[in-house]
């Protein structure tokens, strides 16, 4: 077989898909940093065992397409593409532990409080610029998954995994992390696990899982809600700004409690939810429908995440329960509308205009919200588990420092305990802002739940 008879053949077994309207505008957010989604997991483990991670790393690609696929564009037509080849394939980038001293060195010296050396590299990742320009993509595209490991010691590492938005939502790095640790764990002995069934992943966008009817709207409605939506942002409070002159990066702030403090807030929050786990229930149901139907989407990787934007006028006086029975009353009902479906196109149309027009946001800092958080924590009972494969501590977050909040929470609960990783623009924002920002955040809640 001739070698040009042979990338022939090749070529014409990778599969193309074009990108969804979501998955596109989330592609366009990245180009201006936003959407570097970033795994950091501090290991008990030297750099010398990077061949066994190459195994695993591919073990995932095997199971999960979108892992293996390039992102390609066409500067011809202006369009984007996942590449998806039958092959898995992945380098991972080693740092030796020089290397790895002069990156910390660099990092830690504009600090003005102390940060963990995997915290550093983590926020190091997040800014990662491989995917800013399309124009630069190579002509068979280019990865969505990249691995990196950082020697700290002769016996200790991080290792970094930074994946694209687009084929990469929260729940996807939630399901992505708990795969690895798995299959560490077999790897050294432990549990064998029954392999994951994943036909058909990566065929669709959300767009196309949608059930029949539910992310309809009418014109006027369309034009309505647009016209609400842009005059409400008109009302929103920001943080203040420190500075909107210098380029931006993503930094983060990390929120934890112990087990006793994080077990009196979930009992108070169980209670004042209560009431509200009818109507929930209610919309689940043709969700699992669908997903049963269609395919087993928790086990599939992809960006299938939606969003419901609520402004809330606060006086400064509310009660902090209250107020968060009454934001989530108003979320439960505006979900059982189907207001995440039916918006879709519009918060992207919206996003997609920031991102052409800063101006349109305060300051030109294209803050679109003050916060945003996600409907249900992230529930982490493995620390058993991660302390037998020599896991000392992990994290987990996505970029926001080009169209976003001002605070994005990623919060887990780790065997009991809260901890989440509250990512910002800086310096729009400092991390002293930030900071006492998420000790006010914790105090309430400290004080709330006592």
């Amino acid at each position: 077989m001739t070698r040009n008879h042979h990338n022939a053949e090749k070529c014409s077994s990778t599969k193309t898909r074009p990108l969804g309207n979501m998955e596109l505008s989330w592609t366009r957010a990245v180009s201006c940093g936003t959407g570097t989604t970033v795994l950091a997991l501090q290991m008990a483990k030297p750099i010398s065992e990077v061949p066994l991670l190459h195994e695993i790393l591919l073990k995932l690609q095997k199971a999960h397409p979108l892992l293996r696929s390039k992102l390609h564009y066409d500067p011809t037509r202006n369009t984007f593409s996942f590449l998806t080849s039958p092959t898995p394939k992945i380098d991972i980038k080693i740092h030796n532990l020089q290397s790895t001293s002069n990156l910390l060195k660099i990092l830690s010296s504009k600090q003005t409080s102390d940060v963990s050396p995997c915290h550093l590299i983590l926020e190091h990742e997040l800014n990662s610029k491989f995917w800013c320009d399309p124009k630069s993509f190579p002509c068979n595209g280019i990865e969505v998954l990249f691995a990196s490991v950082y020697a700290l010691s002769d016996t200790k590492s991080i290792v970094m995994l930074r994946l694209h938005v687009s084929m990469c939502d929260r729940t996807t790095a939630v399901s992505l992390l708990r795969e690895l640790l798995e299959l560490v764990e077999e790897s050294e002995g432990g549990r064998v696990r029954s392999g994951i069934k994943n036909d058909g992943e990566g065929n669709m966008g959300i767009e196309n899982m949608i059930p029949s009817g539910m992310g309809k709207k009418t014109l006027w409605a369309h034009g309505v809600d647009m016209l609400g939506y842009s005059v409400n942002s008109l009302r929103l409070t920001n943080l203040k700004f420190e500075n909107t002159k210098l380029p931006r990066s993503s930094e983060v702030v990390r929120l934890q409690m112990d087990t006793q403090r994080t077990s009196r807030i979930l009992a108070i929050y169980d209670k004042t939810k209560s009431s509200q786990i009818h109507i929930s229930s209610e919309f689940i149901k043709p969700l699992m429908k669908l997903f049963i139907n269609k395919c087993s989407v928790p086990n599939f990787s992809g960006f299938y995440h939606s969003a419901i934007l609520n402004i809330h006028t606060l006086n400064g006086t509310e009660n902090f329960w209250d107020l968060a029975k009454r934001i989530h009353t108003d979320f439960t009902y505006y979900k059982t509308r189907n207001k995440h479906f039916s918006d879709m196109a519009d918060l992207n149309f919206l996003m997609n205009k920031d991102l052409e027009n800063p101006s349109l946001t305060a300051s030109s800092s294209l803050r679109t919200s003050l916060i945003s958080v996600f409907e249900d924590p992230v529930i982490d009972n493995t620390k058993q588990m991660q302390r037998e494969i020599g896991v000392e501590d992990y994290l987990g977050c996505a970029s926001i420092h080009g169209v976003g909040p001002s605070i994005a929470v990623f919060d887990t609960i780790r065997d009991g305990e809260l901890d989440c990783a509250c990512v910002y623009p800086a310096p729009l924002h400092s991390r002293e802002q930030i900071n006492e920002v998420v000790g006010h955040m914790r105090r309430i809640l400290i004080d709330g739940s006592s």
